[in-house]
């Protein structure tokens, strides 16, 4: 595995947006499965791949709902899907399995920030249920049809907020101590980029590479389970809890937010790369300093405890069989 956890100095910058990322480039005959495409900055990266010529599936667990998010953008399928539900993860997968088609790209954008204590059917808490694991057992299903690409490519949406918190391998569902929705959330967001180190190092002799990224702060429907202190708490609101604007924040549009995404998902840049962690359409660099804005921690790309999350999540997941 080539894990170069250092900037390539891509040209690109954290004002790049997803549309620049793509330029010219025709991507007829790419398919894509992108989770969470109806909506923030995930329908901002449909919407710019579809137009570059990509077939993309959307899932969704409401598709009529998601058919009016996605009115006007053609080149886009929506397909039921349930993240905290495995049967509706093994429905999809062999739907789209059966139908023969080589998968390019999987791109795991859907995810769940900082909510109240709920746990799916079987126990889990959500954050990881859903953020990771959901996400873990759709890619391993979904793997023989990235075999049958020539150079697939899987991207998960992971987060800044994977500073909060390590996986905690001993209660990683919370049985045990007490809840933390931001610790929750931090879990899930390492998950997220230790997955796309495990993902690289499985996938590399079939051409299959793996990525992870922090897409930039930005105002999208994740924030629905905030409140003013948690606003706070991300510089999204000032002393006397008055929100901010994208500008004031210093957050990213969603044009921009979308752009690391693409980047990792197409650029010719990465070939040869796998397993990294990227910000600003660039891979970051591996820092320990709460002084630093960017960065990833250590903990979020080390190979040994991206294997041990591998072996917790077929575990917990039951995949592969």
């Amino acid at each position: 595995m080539t894990n170069t956890q250092a900037p390539i100095y891509s040209g690109f910058n954290a004002s790049t947006t997803a549309q620049e990322v793509v330029g010219d480039r025709d991507l007829s005959g790419f398919t894509a499965i992108l989770t969470g495409g109806y909506s923030g900055l995930g329908r901002e990266a449909a919407r710019v791949l579809a137009k570059a010529g990509a077939q993309v599936i959307v899932p969704a667990r409401n598709v009529a709902k998601a058919a009016d998010d996605m009115r006007g953008i053609e080149r886009i399928e929506l397909v039921e899907l349930d993240l905290m539900n495995p049967e509706s993860i093994d429905a999809f997968a062999r739907a789209f399995l059966t139908s023969g088609r080589t998968l390019d790209l999987l791109l795991n954008s859907a995810g769940v920030m900082a909510s109240p204590l709920l746990r799916d059917g079987r126990g889990y808490e959500s954050q990881l249920s859903t953020n990771h694991l959901g996400h873990f057992l759709l890619a391993r299903r979904l793997w023989p049809a990235l075999q049958r690409a020539d150079g697939a490519r899987v991207v998960s949406v992971s987060s800044l907020g994977h500073r909060l918190s390590p996986v905690d391998f001993e209660d990683p569902h919370f049985e045990r101590r007490p809840y933390d929705k931001w610790i929750a959330y931090g879990q899930s967001k390492t998950a997220n980029a230790l997955f796309a180190v495990g993902a690289d190092r499985l996938g590399e002799p079939d051409g299959i590479r793996a990525f992870s990224l922090h897409p930039g702060s930005i105002f999208t429907p994740l924030t629905r389970y905030l409140n003013i202190e948690d606003y706070r708490r991300v510089g999204a609101a000032d002393a006397d809890g008055n929100l901010l604007s994208t500008e004031q924040a210093g957050f990213k549009t969603v044009e921009q937010g979308a752009a690391t995404l693409v980047w990792c998902a197409i650029s010719r840049q990465l070939d040869g790369l796998g397993g990294v962690y990227c910000e600003d359409c660039d891979v970051a660099r591996v820092t320990s300093s709460d002084s630093e804005r960017g960065g990833v921690r250590p903990w979020a790309v080390d190979p040994e405890l991206a294997q041990r999350l591998w072996v917790m999540s077929e575990r917990l997941t039951g995949s592969p069989k």
